[in-house]
C-alpha cells in the first residue's frame, strides 16, 4: 500500500509586533516567521475504510482528544470536500513539536496534511484556492504551505516571502509545567484600538527589518505581559544569554524561549544547563530546503 510520508517543521517568530485591536476584535499585527528543523511527521495511506482515521504518537493528551478536533483532521477533511474524494485516508502523526508553546505545530501539521493529502490523492489545486482553506483553519496554516523566512500581516495569516538568511543555530527551551494559552496572551496584552498615529513608528520600523538579510533584532511584543506573569520564561531568556545565545526571544506567545547560538556545539553546551526543562538543538531551514523537504519526501 502506498504511504506518503512528510515532515511538518515548527517555527519561531524573529519579530513580533502587535500594532492594536482592529474593529472586528482581532489584532494586527506583523511578524516574521522563521521555519526550524524541529518537527512532526505524517504518515497517510490509503484506507478501504471510509472516512478519516487519525492515530497520534507522542503526544498523549492529543491522543486522548477527539480526532475530529484536531487540525490535521480538519485538513484533510476540508481537502476531500473540495476535491470530491470519496476513499478513505489514513493517518499516522508523530510528534516531536510540543503543543502549545508557540512553535506553531499544530498549524504545521495541517499544512502538511493538506499537502500530503494531496500527493496522496493526485488532487490539483490553485495555490490561491489552497491558502484560503490553509487560512479558515489558522492564521499560520498558510505560512507552513511555503516556509522559510516570511511576513505576516493582519492576522498573520497574510503572507510574504522575504529573502532567506544565513544558516543559524537555535537552543529551544519548552518548559513542561507552564502553558500559555494565546487568547490568554493577547488579553494580557491590553493592545489599545488600533489608530493610524500610534501604529505609524512601529510599522515603519518594522518595514526597514523586513528588507535586511542578516536576520537581526529579535523582538516579541508578548515578552512584557507573559513573562510578568510567568517570571520563570524570562529566567530562562537571561539564562540563554549568559550560557553564549547572541540573542533570545520568546517563541510566539509561548511557553517555549529560544536562544539563537554562534554554532550548534556551542547550543548543545548550552542545553546542558537546561536539565528541569525540554530543549531541542535545531537551526533554520530556507525556504528551498523546505520546499524540497516537504514536497520530496518519500
Amino acid at each position: 500500500m502506498r504511504e506518503i510520508r512528510i515532515p511538518a517543521f515548527a517555527k519561531v517568530n524573529l519579530r513580533l509586533d502587535i500594532l492594536g485591536k482592529r474593529p472586528d476584535s482581532y489584532h494586527e499585527l506583523r511578524t516574521i516567521f522563521q521555519t526550524i528543523s524541529l518537527h512532526d511527521e505524517l504518515r497517510l495511506r490509503d484506507s478501504k475504510t471510509a472516512g478519516i482515521c487519525l492515530n497520534i504518537d507522542g503526544n498523549q493528551s492529543l491522543s486522548l482528544e477527539p480526532a475530529r478536533k484536531n487540525l490535521v483532521y480538519k485538513a484533510v477533511d476540508a481537502l476531500r470536500r473540495e476535491l470530491e474524494i470519496r476513499r478513505g485516508v489514513e493517518i499516522d502523526l508523530y510528534k516531536n513539536i510540543p503543543a502549545g508553546r508557540g512553535l506553531g505545530g499544530g498549524s504545521s501539521d495541517a499544512a502538511a496534511a493538506l499537502r500530503g493529502c494531496l500527493r496522496l490523492t493526485g488532487g490539483k489545486i490553485p495555490d490561491a484556492r489552497l491558502m484560503e482553506i490553509a487560512a479558515s483553519l489558522g492564521a499560520d496554516v498558510p505560512f507552513f504551505l511555503f516556509g522559510g523566512r516570511a511576513l505576516g500581516i493582519g492576522r498573520g495569516d497574510e503572507i510574504y516571502p522575504l529573502p532567506d538568511i544565513p544558516k543559524l543555530s537555535f537552543l529551544v527551551v519548552s518548559p513542561s509545567d507552564i502553558h500559555v494559552p494565546t487568547p490568554d496572551a493577547y488579553r494580557w496584552l491590553k493592545a489599545p484600538a488600533l489608530t493610524k498615529i500610534r501604529s505609524a513608528s512601529k510599522l515603519w520600523k518594522f518595514c526597514s527589518l523586513t528588507w535586511s538579510t542578516q536576520g537581526s533584532g529579535l523582538s516579541n511584543d508578548f515578552e512584557r505581559p507573559v513573562f510578568q506573569r510567568h517570571p520563570r520564561l524570562a529566567q530562562i531568556k537571561r539564562a540563554l544569554l549568559q550560557r553564549g545565545a547572541t540573542e533570545a526571544s520568546l517563541a510566539g506567545s509561548g511557553s517555549a524561549v529560544f536562544g539563537v547560538f554562534p554554532s550548534p556545539a556551542m547550543a548543545r553546551r548550552a542545553a546542558v544547563g537546561f536539565q528541569d526543562e525540554q530543549t531541542f538543538v535545531c537551526e533554520s531551514v530556507s525556504r528551498d530546503r523546505y520546499l524540497r523537504k516537504v514536497q520530496s519526501a518519500p
